[in-house]
C-alpha cells in the first residue's frame, strides 16, 4: 500500500474516532480524541509549512504540546486509557527526539513506529470510548 492510502486512512480514522467519542464518549474521551485532532491538524501544517530540521523541531514540539495535554487528562480523569495513551505518546515524542538529535533521515523504521503508536492512540480512544458508553447504558438499563 502506498504511503499515500496510509496517511489518508490514519487522518480518516482520526476523524472518525473523533465523531465516535463526541457521540458515546465522557468528557475525558472528547478531550482526548480534540487533543488527538488538534494533533493531526498541527503536525499536517508543519508538513507543509516546514522542512529538514525545522519539520523534525515542530514535530517534537507538538508532541510534547500533546504529551502534556495528556498529562492535564490523566491528572483530571483518572482512566486507564489515558495512561496507556501517556505511554504511547512518550514512545512517540522519544522517537521524534531520537531523529532530531542524531541529524537521522526519517526512514521505514521511522514510519512505522510514528503510524503504530497513531494507530495505538487510536484504539485507546476506542476503548475509552467503549468503556464509558457501556457503563453509561448500564446505569440506564439499571433504572
Amino acid at each position: 500500500m502506498s504511503s499515500w492510502y496510509v496517511h489518508h486512512s490514519l487522518l480518516t480514522a482520526i476523524l472518525l474516532v473523533a465523531v465516535f467519542a463526541a457521540y458515546k464518549g465522557g468528557p475525558a474521551e472528547r478531550l482526548g480524541a480534540c487533543l488527538n485532532v488538534l494533533d493531526a491538524l498541527a503536525v499536517q501544517t508543519l508538513q507543509v509549512a516546514s522542512s529538514g530540521a525545522s519539520l523534525e523541531l515542530g514535530l517534537l514540539v507538538v508532541d510534547g504540546l500533546m504529551g502534556i495535554g495528556l498529562i492535564v487528562l490523566a491528572v483530571r480523569y483518572t482512566s486507564l486509557w489515558i495512561g496507556a495513551a501517556l505511554l504511547l505518546q512518550a514512545a512517540q515524542f522519544t522517537l521524534h527526539g531520537f531523529y532530531y538529535v542524531t541529524h537521522k533521515p526519517m526512514d521505514w523504521l521511522f514510519a512505522i513506529v510514528n503510524n503504530s503508536v497513531s494507530w495505538g492512540l487510536l484504539l485507546c480512544i476506542i476503548a475509552g470510548t467503549l468503556g464509558t458508553w457501556l457503563v453509561s447504558r448500564r446505569a440506564q438499563n439499571s433504572r
